[in-house]
């Protein structure tokens, strides 16, 4: 047989998906994947039902039904205060994974390079890949994680098309400042980059710490795609739904490269979402209340049972350290050390390499998640300190 693309070399099943199916072989409760698993709200799922019924079922338009557009233009105008005109600025995707994969093709060329920030998100590197674009990354260091910009102005060079930006960060929860990303802005002002941000975790800020999209700063709209997703605000991962924002002439080309690769996102979902969509602060002020609780719970269980616990300023996951442990059996890197929790404990949890261009630089850290139900968040924590402490 004739050998297979280029592209399918390498590829192999992410430590995410690989952990969920040997959490689920035994009936353990998964705090790897970002399943998001407590209901959908309500409303959301009633406004998909409505449209089934209504058979809203025919292709959308590539960048997204108008209805959820414009609620869409509402709340980025409101809540990220990004100065966009209205609907040309904004596309609905299959997912913010959708969004990337449109605004990597839609800026960079194969030979162009871009600049990340470790520990990374496992999915954009693998897309970076499969576009052919190269990658530099800027490691960052618990438990502040600070940036050190001169080593980031260092990493540019010729080929350098853009700078991709995870805030709040997954899986390490930081939370760039304000300051942070006025120095940020100023480097892609003076050599002329994009920048790619991603989003999703926008709502889940702790201890006073506020959200800021680096489009909202002054200037930095015509050169950043804004990402973000509807799975983790609402608890809808399976529904695959997410926009990107940014200014006109890039967004339409994203919008035809979807058109291309995947058509649309689904239309029932799409307009059941738009009914749905969440206005009411209190929605959002409940739904952090509610993870403010569960961070403090997961963290706490696992400082009780050994491990360093740089507390997230944002997200849902918490990025700890199992260094204290490593001479215990089952614990001299990441890779055992998830398999060990696994089988003695039943929990699931993702090796702290699958962060990192070298995992090398992840062995002692394990990436948990805590947006489950309390009864089994609250399960999960008791075998953790249990099982651990009593080794």
């Amino acid at each position: 047989m004739k050998s297979l693309s280029r592209l399918t070399e390498g590829l192999s099943q992410s430590d995410i998906r690989a952990v969920t199916a040997r959490v689920n072989a035994v009936n353990g409760i998964n705090l790897g994947q970002g399943i998001c698993d407590m209901p959908t709200p309500d409303p959301i799922k009633e406004g998909a039902k409505s449209a089934i019924d209504e058979d809203k079922s025919i292709y959308a338009p590539y960048d997204g039904v108008d209805p959820l557009k414009e609620r869409i233009v509402e709340k980025v105008k409101s809540f990220n205060r990004i100065p966009i005109n209205g609907t040309q600025n904004v596309m609905v995707t299959a997912g913010a994974t959708g969004g990337f994969t449109t605004a990597v093709f839609a800026l960079a060329d194969p030979g162009d390079e871009v600049i990340q920030f470790e520990p990374l998100y496992g999915y954009h590197s693998n897309l970076l890949t499969l576009r052919g674009v190269g990658q530099k990354t800027l490691p960052l260091h618990p438990p502040n994680w600070e940036v050190d910009f001169e080593r980031l102005e260092a990493l540019i060079s010729q080929k350098t098309k853009a700078i991709v930006l995870t805030t709040p960060n997954n899986p390490c929860g930081k939370v760039w400042s304000r300051q942070e990303l006025e120095q940020l802005l100023e480097l892609l002002d003076r050599y002329d980059l994009y920048a790619i941000t991603d989003e999703v975790y926008e709502y889940m800020t702790y201890e006073g710490r506020e959200h800021r999209s680096l489009a909202s700063l002054d200037g930095a709209f015509e050169r950043t795609i804004t990402l973000s997703s509807f799975s983790k605000t609402f608890n809808m991962t399976g529904w695959r739904l997410g926009y990107a924002t940014g200014p006109e002439r890039v967004i339409e080309k994203m919008g035809l490269i979807s058109d291309i690769l995947y058509i649309c996102a689904p239309s029932p979902l799409q307009f059941g979402l738009a009914d749905g969509f969440a206005t009411e602060k209190s929605y959002y002020e409940q739904m952090l209340r509610d993870y403010d609780i569960k961070r403090t719970l997961m963290c706490r269980a696992l400082e009780s049972a050994g491990f360093d616990v740089p507390w997230p300023e944002g997200a849902y996951y918490v990025f700890a350290s199992f260094q204290p442990l490593s001479e215990q059996p089952g614990f001299a890197d990441d890779q055992q050390a998830c398999q060990t929790l696994i089988d003695r404990a039943g929990i699931g949890s993702i090796p702290g390499g699958s962060f990192y261009s070298n995992p090398d630089d992840g062995q002692y850290l394990l990436r948990f998640c805590f947006a489950k139900e309390m009864h089994e968040l609250e399960e999960a924590c008791r075998r953790i300190e249990t099982q651990l402490q009593h080794m």
